[in-house]
């Protein structure tokens, strides 16, 4: 009896051993949960969730097990962090593994996209270690990936509204031709030295000018002000400043009429210009101008105010020698407009001889026109005529890009950069090329440098949405209908505000209609799906290889409807 006891436990023992210290057998595809089930791409990079179950009876508790996710593609795979277990008996400091339970486990990774991975397929390898000997378990498929619709925006980014350097031209430029006439204390006569300084003869110039030029050259007003210093009593300054300006009018009405120059003269006068007085005090060097300029904001009353600065006796006989005599004075503005040329006289000038020309009236000349040839030669007449501005060789690039020769739109926005390194449109436009070709860092570091750029706030939206960043990207582009914004509203799972923003594109083009199908496969409408994708495959034929590969359309692939579409 004792004998076969322990023949019993003997045969318990060896089974038991053997569970313990044998290989551990391979997981299934069933033991993990893959979030998203299908990978997708989300900025530049696809992030991935699993979530795994070890089985009872599983984890061999003298072993270690490495897990490495691996994303195969064609030409080449990507490997993640991977992660560590160890049994119940492994001296160690990874996560133990319980024999008879088993347990659960989390692993997150991200991985840099490459355009090869839009079909691509993720695995799990395992490598086991026992003492000194290591041995691999079958890899298991996890996922299939990658859905890759988040990079449509580089082919938004191709209609993108680049940044064009403006011109400054501008047709109607106020004009203002000023002179002093000085006047001795408490006098209102103009003296004969008063009217002939160099001020008053351009002044006279400038009226016999506007006269002689009405096309050119149109009259606003000619204005008198005359002034007193705060020195004196109120009355006296009143009259004197009032006598100052009739004397004065009465002068430019005479120069007026000499000139047969037509027009309205404006008259008034200041009693006491504390205005004046406080600005010369400001910009003087009188040591004591902080104490005056303490009792002009600590006083109101023009009498409060004299007596007060008169009983600072150290600084008042330069107040009277250097600051009073510049405020006894007559301001006479002759205020017009200086008509340039029309856009019929720009283009006439441009075409007969474009050196008569000034900068920005050539530029303005360039948005005058309509035809982009035409626009480009002028542009490149502006580059040789005036070589050092970086507006012509931005603009230049811009047409190559719109054209699609990139090449050439960055050969000339590095010469814009040589010329001008912080100008906004240069680099917002060298940030959108950047784009382009998928380097986000580089595209965030030129779109900080030209966020001052007039293009709105779609160079940020579509950097928003490189990044990842759907919903600030969809808020920035907001109403106006565009690819980039229905890309945006996509990504960001609003369907019913990207059907409409699509259906109002004003000029749709191949890939508004690839979004139209991605739209449709997401909403489950397969009539949008089919429609949207033939007309995109019909526009530009390249998208039927595209959409075969396209996990969007994994569902309806092998209808016959798309088949007869890609065909």
């Amino acid at each position: 009896m004792f004998k076969k006891i322990s023949t019993l436990l003997s045969l318990v023992a060896i089974v038991l051993f053997s569970s313990c210290s044998s290989k551990m057998s391979g997981l299934q595809s069933n033991n993990f949960t893959v979030t998203p089930a299908v990978l997708e791409v989300v900025g530049s990079e696809v992030p991935v969730t699993i979530d795994g179950r070890f089985p009872q009876e599983f984890f061999n508790k003298k072993s270690i097990l490495t897990i490495t996710p691996v994303l195969k593609y064609k030409g080449g795979e990507s490997v993640a962090e991977p992660i560590t277990f160890q049994g119940e008996k492994v001296q160690g400091n990874n996560r133990v593994v319980s024999y008879d339970n088993g347990g659960s486990f989390t692993m997150k990774m991200n991985f840099d996209y490459k355009p090869e991975m839009a079909e691509s397929e993720l695995y799990l390898k395992f490598t086991v270690s026992k003492g000194n000997k290591s041995y691999e378990l079958p890899e298991v498929k996890v996922a299939d990936g990658c859905i890759a619709t988040s990079q449509l925006y580089q082919s938004t980014v191709a209609k993108a509204k680049m940044a064009v350097g403006e011109d400054a031209f501008q047709r109607v430029i106020k004009q203002a031709q000023q002179a002093n006439i000085m006047f001795l204390i408490q006098q209102t006569n103009l003296r004969s030295s008063q009217l002939n300084t160099d001020d008053i003869k351009a002044l006279k110039s400038a009226m016999k000018a506007v006269a002689d030029d009405t096309l050119k050259k149109v009259l606003d007003n000619v204005e008198v002000s005359a002034y007193a210093s705060p020195d004196g009593g109120m009355s006296l300054n009143v009259d004197v400043a009032n006598g100052r300006e009739k004397n004065t009018a009465k002068y430019v009405r005479k120069q007026m009429k000499a000139a047969k120059l037509e027009g309205n003269l404006d008259t008034n006068y200041t009693a006491e210009d504390w205005e004046g007085f406080q600005q010369l005090v400001a910009q003087s060097n009188l040591p004591d101008k902080e104490l005056i300029l303490r009792v002009l904001s600590m006083y109101t009353e023009p009498e409060e105010r004299e007596a007060q600065i008169k009983n600072i006796s150290s600084v008042y006989s330069e107040l009277a020698d250097e600051i009073l005599p510049q405020l006894r004075r007559a301001r006479i503005t002759l205020n017009y407009q200086l008509i340039g040329r029309s856009d019929a006289e720009i283009m006439e000038q441009y075409k007969a001889d474009p050196t008569v020309l000034s900068l920005e009236e050539i530029l303005y000349a360039a948005v005058v026109s309509e035809d982009v040839k035409e626009q480009e030669n002028i542009y490149k007449t502006a580059m040789r005529i005036y070589p050092n501005d970086y507006r012509s060789y931005n603009n230049l690039g811009v047409i190559a890009y719109n054209k699609g020769d990139y090449a050439t739109a960055e050969e000339y926005w590095k010469k814009a950069t040589s010329l001008a390194p912080n100008a906004p449109e240069v680099n917002v436009n060298k940030g959108y090329l950047a784009l382009l070709e998928g380097d986000v860092a580089k595209a965030e570091a030129y779109m900080a440098k030209g966020s001052s750029a007039n293009v709105g706030d779609e160079a940020l939206a579509t950097l928003y949405m490189a990044q990842g960043q759907y919903v600030r990207a969809a808020d920035l582009f907001g109403s106006e209908p565009s690819n980039s914004a229905a890309l945006a509203q996509i990504l960001n799972k609003d369907y019913s505000t990207a059907k409409n923003t699509l259906s109002a594109v004003k000029e749709p083009d191949a890939t508004t209609y690839y979004l139209t199908a991605v739209l449709g496969a997401r909403t489950s409408n397969a009539a949008m799906l089919y429609d949207g994708l033939k007309k995109a495959v019909k526009m530009d034929p390249s998208m039927a290889a595209k959409a075969m590969g396209d996990l969007e359309f994994s569902k309806y692939v092998t209808s016959e409807a798309f088949q007869a579409i890609i065909k």
